[in-house]
């Protein structure tokens, strides 16, 4: 199965989620998937769905990576099954104006999180791309940010302000990161996804707290 995601391109995200939907559906029937008949898939969906509460996004991407297994990898090419799944909730993203941005930024205590935020806002990253960044994707010659396997498993260059690269600068002399930009625990890996999203979560708590408190309004 990996090696058909390989001679497709995919990312190294979706290999891991395929490989984790497929995983997770041979541990809930105690057996390998090539054996697995359509009804016992079917209820593994119902029980993603009514037992552990996915969301419609989640069981979908779990198919996929199901029906990638059986038509491309064990050359069932008619595969399909009708399962349930949750009608995907229509959501506005919410918009953030430039001094909402600015107050979450301020009220953000951690340094590196403060510079994780400035740069997803400065260069409008994917918390995915901000997460997997390495000190080699700064070319502070070129001002230019490499972003690699983005979405659609694309590679491009974001262009980097003078102070964007100035802040960079400053974060790098202060943490000294050797591979990853911003590292969790150890330099050995990057700082997880929940990580920042709780610091994001945080700062903007405690930004509107401020702001209230010197007369902004709700």
């Amino acid at each position: 199965m990996i090696k058909a995601m390989q001679v497709r391109g995919f990312s190294v995200r979706t290999h891991e989620s395929y490989l984790a939907a497929v995983t997770d559906l041979a541990r809930y029937v105690h057996r390998s998937p090539d054996n697995i008949g359509i009804e016992e898939i079917r209820g593994y969906f119902e029980y993603l769905v009514t037992e552990r509460s996915l969301s419609g996004a989640s069981c979908r991407l779990s198919l996929h990576g199901i029906r990638f297994l059986y038509r491309q990898v064990l050359d069932r090419p008619g595969f399909d099954v009708d399962i349930p799944i949750p009608k995907k909730a229509q959501r506005i993203p919410e918009l953030l104006t430039r001094a909402e941005v600015g107050r979450i930024l301020t009220a953000c205590a951690n340094p590196k999180h403060r510079m994780m935020l400035t740069l997803g806002y400065g260069c409008g990253q994917r918390l995915g791309e901000l997460v997997a960044l390495k000190v080699r994707d700064i070319d502070g010659e070129r001002q230019l940010l490499r972003v690699e396997q983005g979405k659609g498993a694309k590679d491009r260059l974001v262009p980097l302000s003078e102070t964007l690269l100035a802040q960079l600068r400053a974060y790098w002399r202060s943490y000294r990161p050797i591979d990853w930009l911003f590292p969790g625990r150890t330099f050995a890996e990057a700082l997880s996804m929940t990580s920042v999203q709780k610091a994001f979560t945080q700062a903007k708590a405690r930004g509107a707290r401020s702001h209230r408190h010197a007369g902004g309004g709700p």
